[in-house]
């Protein structure tokens, strides 16, 4: 008979302990994988964007500090440092392409290290090939810079045509945004139509939520666009949260309509990307009260996949961040004050009062009249009723409605970042100053975006970390195949 001595029974259960361990940690790990990933990047949404949203909400609410937002409320945060690899000020391309892929590249480059030619795989793809289902959203164009940087690999962010193209190539299973630009190739007449493209894949097209609604039960892949109606009033983005009519498609409804199509396959995971694309814009415009209507809409649209974490919070990551800083946005003019529960006044965004103004002309044959334009500051901005303005301010409005709208034609481009017209571009600047807020520019800054993190793999996001440390991370904590 043999026996074993005390030490050697206390090895030997020291072994069985240990092993018990392990099996356990694994099965840890396991269960708190990352199986459903939700990645927000709200572009141009620096510190001030997010904490002047929370101080205007507050100010609304008549207390002092802050309001809340739902993100900001996560249990991990951190900032992160946004450079790219050529320039200290990143552009959309290079901060997406980093966020997207863990790689730094050149001022305008998509997917492409910095010698604008080698391709570099990006989280999403690196989930496709887990076999997760994909979801790219934003609230502007699909082939724009961010949601390019996802599956797209162009040299220059401009090959809009190219970008939409690789589209295809890539194959995720839903895309959505307010619609395709340059769908065809200006410079190639035979080139293939964006639209046309999507049958011959295997995409199906719906046109707002309600056509999504009716479309997505029998489509294998979908990308969903705002109406064509709303096309035609603006192509570039779906309308920003302070000029929402009733029926505008918003971000709230594309990240629902992601969800439901991603979860039809609920056992296979899936990544999805949500970008919040106007606050940049609002911020290209020094539009204070714009900007944070978007952050608000931002956050609605986190609540909506925060709805999903609830039900499946061991199995979910929600990950919130932005790709730079826009506009070198300051809380303060000076003064140990703000003011910024004025801007509840303004009731449309500067672009929104330029069309109102385009209107104005139109009726008018370019003779509008100061005391219709003093009518319409009233009513979208408050002025002379809600805001009493010194006379020098009033008197600024004057001066630029006299040499901008007494018989000068005034022709806006249709383009990324509309032209305004000088009267709303000066009440913008107006109400900014009552507000006491301020900026350094109309471009971006090198400013720390924030990082916000919650669920199965949010511990991950602490310390100070560079932007290209986002995407492994999520990789890590989702278990994907990290392939540049």
């Amino acid at each position: 008979r043999s026996t074993l001595s005390p030490s050697s029974a206390a090895s030997d259960v020291y072994k069985r302990q240990l092993l018990l361990l392990m099996v356990l940690s694994i099965c840890w790990s396991y269960a708190q994988q990352a199986k459903y990933v939700f990645y927000f990047i709200g572009d141009g949404m620096g510190v001030n964007q997010v904490q002047g949203t929370e101080i205007y909400r507050a100010e609304l609410e008549g207390k002092m500090g802050i309001a809340p937002l739902l993100f900001t409320q996560f249990p991990y945060s951190t900032v992160a440092i946004t450079n790219s690899a050529t320039n200290r000020v990143t552009d959309s391309a290079a901060a997406g392409t980093a966020l997207a892929s863990g790689r730094k590249t050149k001022n305008s480059a998509i997917g492409v290290l910095e010698d604008q030619e080698t391709p570099i795989n990006s989280v999403a793809v690196w989930a496709k090939n887990k076999g997760c289902r994909v979801g790219i959203a934003t609230s502007v164009t699909v082939n724009h810079a961010t949601p390019g940087a996802f599956y797209a690999h162009a040299a220059k962010r401009t090959l809009y045509h190219e970008i939409g193209k690789d589209l295809y190539k890539t194959g995720f299973d839903f895309y959505a945004g307010s619609d395709f630009r340059d769908a065809t190739d200006k410079n190639n007449p035979t080139a293939e139509n964006l639209y046309e493209m999507a049958g011959q894949n295997g995409y199906t097209i719906a046109r707002g939520y309600k056509d999504y609604l009716k479309q997505s039960k029998k489509a294998d892949k979908m990308i969903l666009l705002q109406t064509e109606e709303a096309s035609k009033r603006e192509i570039a983005a779906i309308p920003y949260a302070i000029d929402r009519k009733k029926g505008d498609m918003t971000l709230q409804d594309i990240t629902r309509s992601a969800i439901n199509f991603l979860s039809k396959d609920s056992s296979k995971g899936f990544f999805l990307m949500v970008e919040g694309g106007r606050i940049d814009w609002a911020c290209h415009s020094n539009d204070a009260a714009t900007t944070f209507h978007e952050v608000i809409d931002f956050d609605n649209a986190i609540k909506i996949a925060y709805e999903f974490y609830s039900q499946h919070p061991d199995e979910t990551l929600i990950v919130v961040t932005a790709d730079h800083e826009t506009g070198g946005f300051a809380l303060g003019t000076g003064t140990y004050d703000l003011n910024l529960q004025v801007l509840k006044n303004q009731k449309v965004s500067e672009n929104g009062f330029t069309r109102i103004v385009n209107k104005m002309r139109a009726k008018t044959s370019n003779q509008v009249s100061w005391e219709a334009i003093r009518e319409a500051l009233k009513d979208n901005f408050g002025f002379w009723d809600k805001i009493e303005l010194t006379a020098e301010q009033e008197a600024r409005l004057k001066t630029v409605h006299e040499k901008s709208l007494m018989h000068q034609e005034m022709k806006l481009e249709n383009i990324e970042y509309p032209q305004d017209e000088p009267i709303a571009s000066e009440a913008k600047r107006i109400i900014n100053e009552i507000a006491l807020v301020s900026w350094t520019s109309g471009g971006h800054s090198a400013g720390y975006v924030p990082v916000f993190a919650i669920g199965a793999g949010a511990d991950l996001f602490q310390g100070r970390i560079d932007n290209t440390e986002i995407p492994t991370k999520i990789a890590q904590a989702a278990g994907y195949p990290i392939d540049f």
